[in-house]
């Protein structure tokens, strides 16, 4: 374990060392508050609940998302209470407020891996851009040395899973609904 957390932190020293400038420090930032609280992917369902053509992918995102906290932030934060690689070197200046929960798993990573592969069960025009979005803010989290790689990683085939477990309780859910539906209708015709 602690060979893992070496390599860990030699990825997010090299990012520090090697990747970081004025310029990427705004945008990183930027990226990050666009999933804090899970909030482009929340919009995005609401976007989609809004319209009868894409309410069904709406209401699995925002199954999804609910999973995302639940699973991520009720249970698995508290449950392992990893301490953040910022706790742990307190040399690196954070360029955000310092979160207060713990590390494991990357709660932006999952509600953006989440809420990405909602918009690829929609279309894969939509889901490549959220995708990228994903990656992109997952990324951030790493730059801004408030997550370890494998938060990151645990974080996007968490929310992968939760995405795909819950269109798989929407689609049951409504097909069942569907056929009580049709088995009314045919016990009033054919009475």
């Amino acid at each position: 374990m602690e060979t893992l957390l070496k390599y860990e932190f030699t990825i997010l020293d090299f990012i520090q060392s090697d990747m970081t400038s004025p310029v990427m420090d705004k945008i990183m930032t930027v990226f990050t508050y666009l999933g804090s609280y899970g909030l482009i992917w929340i919009l995005l369902a609401v976007l989609l609940l809004s319209s009868a053509r894409t309410r069904k992918n709406g209401v699995i995102m925002a199954v999804s998302l609910i999973g995302c906290l639940l699973i991520g932030n009720i249970i698995l934060k508290p449950l392992i209470g990893r301490i953040r690689p910022s706790d742990v070197n307190a040399a690196v200046d954070l360029l955000i407020k310092k979160p207060l929960d713990a590390s494991f798993p990357s709660g932006h990573t999952m509600s953006s891996f989440a809420g990405a592969m909602c918009m690829m069960f929609y279309s894969i025009k939509y889901g490549i851009p959220a995708m990228i979005l994903a990656l992109i803010i997952s990324f951030s989290r790493l730059y801004l040395y408030v997550h370890y790689p494998t938060d990151i990683l645990a974080g996007a085939i968490l929310g992968i899973l939760i995405a795909l477990l819950s269109k798989k309780i929407v689609e049951t859910y409504l097909s069942r609904k569907n056929a009580m539906v049709i088995d009314r209708f045919a016990r009033k015709k054919y009475k």
